[in-house]
């Protein structure tokens, strides 16, 4: 069905996708649910034993619909993404009848519903608004009990029933929800009435009651509904980009950026516990589904140069909740024979693999150089020492390294550095050696690694100087491209983006001429119909060489993969895989904020070399952070405009300017 909406920033539509996976989700940081669905989830709560935990199914009192019996009523259904509010409006002859549903975004263990009937001038007799629910307060996950009531909400509470490791924590839920009535009547006489309807979801009994006061008291006040509205206007105060395009591009964006922006900390939160973010987010996860809400390299490679772009602080509790699962980490190398950390290709509460196929979390390993890759941007973009003195972050970046020296074989023959036995980011192939992604990866992971050391005056390791250098990338003179791997035939079917990756974002350095190679040996080859990032990343090598026409036919892609009218992206383009699929949205995001503005996170800098596909006229990307500053790019075929919007509170070391890297022409940037 279509969005009917002209307005970039809304999705309306006069009826539902048929699939209800395709409804749209309603979250924060904290709680998620589907649009209608009868379980939420409350972030970093699992059930089960290694492979089989996944996210713990809460029952949901946002789950009711709304109806006018007797009455033919004109239906529509409106996601304003500027609120994050959904509603859907009856429109009747003699009344309108509004149902709205939202993740309270500053109270992020609320989340809330109003009814509200409005009469019409000329009718006169009661208005009954029925409300069908599949709620019941039973769970597959938990160990439910019934509680007091407070302040006229029902209380249930219970324990997960099966830790992820065994004899570890039970993480305990605590529910109040205002109970729901089947019908809802405006009496004769009374022009209009709105009922609120609170559900608070929290770790402990404490925290969910002080929640739901919160609300309630807001909700006395009139206020609810709009002390949300007002955080998200604050958030797109912080952040936003706006495109010269078309509307379907501009709605694209805008859902992407929406739907990842719904996953992250509240703004002025430092030291929020944040539990990561998974491929389907935090409205998906039940057993079963979308990878059972585990956390992947989707998060550090794919989300987070969007979050970090805007919202450091945010991108900052995603790093820390890899810090916090370093423990993990380090029993996962041990487990394996190996020194220092090895992530988990699939993470939940504890840090441990959590994979249910053993072949993915023993070779997919490039998923420990993903997250290091994270912290280096996040060190290059904010300078922020004390993430990394004083708060885990080193210890983190030196076992990483340790992890690589010992994964890596010294080859006679060769006179380098192999890794044996892995499984690219292409999962049509395993057991391969010397994955050039995986290579480049871990060499990028050992200098970031020396970078810091020699910044914090500690002596590098020699083994970390020798592994960076030696290790072999595996590349073809003759034909002057990347192979995947060694043996790696030209024509090989790939799933997905792998060595494309190589240019964008490692920035291995390359001549444009091999990174021609690479887009064109690849492109052909690449599943059609595989995971919705792919083809971003093509749109990224395009844009870098200028070959713009072919940059706008790997972005329209993309769109096979958007569902109407909300926007909800897939993983596969035939309907398969994760939905909600943050990761597709993250990588399409990414080819409009580093493709389109040719952003790129350096060591010194934060370079810019716009290139716009024939779609695009111009862009505006406000409150990009770099180094403390708020900064404004208005970017068109022609010119570029810089503005600092708000400077750094601690002066940088070196003053802020730009510089034309062809003539070495400066120019200082001062606030306004």
């Amino acid at each position: 069905m279509a969005d009917v909406s002209g307005d970039p920033a809304v999705f309306s539509a006069t009826a539902l996708p048929a699939d209800p996976r395709l409804l749209p989700t309603l979250t924060n940081a904290c709680l998620g649910t589907r649009l209608y669905r009868d379980v939420l989830h409350l972030n970093g709560v699992y059930n089960g034993a290694a492979g089989d935990t996944h996210r713990a199914d809460v029952p949901s009192p946002l789950s009711a619909r709304m109806g006018l019996p007797g009455a033919r009523a004109a239906e529509t259904f409106t996601l304003d993404t500027r609120t994050g509010t959904f509603s859907h409006v009856l429109q009747a002859a003699d009344c309108t009848a509004t149902h709205q549903l939202y993740a309270h975004h500053s109270l992020v263990h609320l989340m809330a519903f109003s009814i509200t009937i409005r009469r019409s001038a000329h009718a006169t007799h009661p208005v009954t608004v029925q409300l069908q629910t599949p709620f019941v307060p039973k769970s597959q996950d938990l160990d439910l009990k019934q509680g007091p009531d407070f302040q006229g909400a029902h209380y249930i509470y219970g324990q997960t029933l099966v830790p992820e490791v065994a004899g570890g924590p039970r993480p305990t839920v605590h529910m109040l929800w205002t109970p729901v009535p089947r019908a809802l009547t405006l009496p004769a006489g009374e022009r209009e009435r709105c009922w609120q309807f609170l559900t608070a979801v929290a770790d402990s009994r404490e925290e969910a009651e002080r929640s739901y006061g919160a609300g309630l008291a807001l909700a006395a006040a009139g206020a609810l509904h709009a002390s949300h509205a007002q955080a998200w206007a604050a958030r797109w105060d912080g952040c936003g980009v706006e495109l010269d395009g078309p509307l379907a591009l501009r709605k694209a964006l805008r859902g992407g950026l929406y739907y990842l922006l719904s996953a992250i900390p509240p703004q002025g939160s430092p030291g929020f516990p944040f539990h990561g973010i998974s491929p389907g987010g935090l409205s998906n996860g039940t057993r079963g589904e979308d990878y059972w809400g585990h956390v992947f390299w989707d998060q550090d490679t794919w989300m987070f140069p969007n979050i970090l772009l805007f919202y450091p602080e945010a991108a900052r509790a995603i790093l820390e909740y890899r810090i916090h699962r370093l423990d993990g980490a380090l029993h996962n190398a041990q487990q394996q024979g190996y020194r220092g950390a090895k992530f988990p290709w699939e993470s939940a509460a504890t840090g441990r693999e959590v994979c249910p196929e053993e072949i993915y979390g023993a070779q997919e390993i490039h998923v420990t150089g993903d997250v290091l890759m994270a912290f280096e941007q996040y060190y290059c973009t904010t300078q922020d020492q004390k993430l990394f003195r004083e708060e885990g972050g080193w210890e983190l970046v030196a076992a990483a390294a340790q992890y690589w020296c010992s994964r890596m074989v010294w080859s006679e023959e060769e006179r380098c550095y192999h890794i044996t036995g892995v499984m690219p980011p292409d999962e049509y192939h395993d057991r391969v050696d010397n994955s050039v992604y995986t290579n480049a990866v871990a060499q990028r992971s050992l200098n970031f690694a020396a970078d810091v050391a020699r910044d914090f005056l500690i002596p590098v390791p020699e083994e970390w100087v020798d592994c960076a250098k030696k290790v072999k990338v595996p590349f073809d003179a003759e034909k002057q491209y990347h192979p995947e791997y060694d043996g790696y035939s030209p024509g090989e079917p790939v799933k997905q983006a792998d060595v494309v990756l190589l240019g964008f974002p490692l920035m291995l350095p390359m001549s444009p001429g091999v990174r021609r190679n690479d887009l064109e040996m690849y492109e052909p080859v690449t599943a059609r119909a595989g995971p919705a990032m792919t083809w971003s990343m093509f749109a990224v090598g395009w844009l870098e060489l200028k070959e713009l026409q072919r940059a706008q036919s790997q972005l329209n892609k993309c769109f096979s993969n958007i569902t109407e009218p909300f926007k909800i992206w897939v993983e596969n383009a035939d309907g398969s895989g994760a939905v909600n699929f943050l990761t597709g949205m993250g990588g399409f995001l990414q080819a409009i904020l580093f493709g389109c503005t040719g952003f790129r996170i350096t060591r010194s800098s934060l370079r810019f070399d716009p290139a716009f596909p024939p779609d695009i006229d111009g862009l505006t990307a406000t409150g990009v952070s770099y180094l403390g500053n708020k900064l404004q790019f208005t970017i068109t075929r022609g010119e570029t405009r810089i503005r600092v919007t708000a400077c750094a509170r601690e002066p940088p070391a070196c003053p802020l300017e730009a510089v034309l890297e062809a003539s070495g022409q400066r120019w200082p940037l001062r606030e306004g």
